[in-house]
């Protein structure tokens, strides 16, 4: 890996071999530290030997308020367990992925380590972008020019409510991709793909050609195909969070399994 890592850009020259590619992007999310750093570096590695086109790494957080049980308790176990912002950045660099590395953070933590400061380090380990789940696009500019400044790309979450009039401002500014929420409530749990999703992604790609992506509650093929089939890419955080405790034995055939799911919409498409 380069000197100071990818940076931004680098998110939208991968996907637009994935679009070239006709392959819908599989993009894990694991909870930093759970059940420890070398377990987490070791998942990192292998989800992308198993297919994963990008990957979000969770800085854990105190109080997860967008995450479900199975995130909320991976995220306890890895603070209980030391892991702070610093360690989360080493991981990232220990891991030296060639996929683009997202981070997934609320805002209190990066605030907490320096706003300034953590954008340069999570250049220099090698991270693509940031995501930060309680800022919503526009809510402070400052910090949203910060970012774009650090050479991170700002990926914005859009929720299945937000309204149409709504959907311009919830993208301005971001690059990289764009995180579709695929249903109301908090991450875990089963997702049914259904004609609210699909009406917003056709709204969505009327005011961007960011990719988009759709996560929280999709746990299985099944699930990341339906997804698939109406979004660009499909993000599993809970279902592998879950498994990361019992290790590679059962992580490995869970990512197979969902890159064979996507890699078939793609061939059916």
């Amino acid at each position: 890996m380069s000197e100071g890592g990818p940076g931004r850009g680098h998110i939208a020259r991968h996907w637009a071999g994935l679009r070239q590619a006709g392959r819908p992007a599989l993009i894990p999310y694991v909870t930093a530290g759970y059940p420890s750093a070398e377990a987490t570096v070791a998942t990192l590695q292998l989800v992308a030997e198993e297919g994963a086109d990008l990957v979000e790494v969770g800085i854990p957080f105190s109080d997860p308020l967008a995450d479900g049980p199975v995130i909320q308790r991976a995220s306890f176990a890895a603070l209980e367990g030391g892991t702070t912002v610093r360690r989360v950045l080493d991981m990232v660099r220990t891991a030296d992925l060639a996929i683009p590395v997202v981070l997934f953070s609320y805002l209190n933590p990066v605030l907490r380590y320096g706003l300034a400061r953590f954008l340069d380090d999570a250049q220099e380990v090698g991270a693509s972008g940031l995501l930060l789940t309680d800022l919503p696009m526009g809510a402070d500019p400052p910090v949203e020019a910060a970012i774009d400044a650090g050479g991170l790309d700002r990926i914005p979450l859009v929720a299945l409510t937000t309204k149409p009039a709504r959907l311009a401002a919830a993208v301005e500014g971001a690059s990289g991709f764009v995180y579709l929420i695929s249903r109301l409530g908090v991450t875990g749990g089963g997702t049914t793909i259904g004609g609210d999703v699909a009406a917003v992604i056709a709204s969505l790609r009327d005011v961007t050609s960011l990719p988009i992506a759709l996560g929280f509650g999709i746990g299985t093929g099944a699930e990341a195909a339906a997804a698939a089939a109406c979004a660009d890419g499909v993000v599993v955080g809970s279902a592998l969070v879950r498994r990361m405790a019992e290790g590679p034995a059962a992580v490995r055939p869970f990512i197979a399994e969902l890159r064979h799911a996507l890699d078939a919409v793609a061939v059916g498409s």
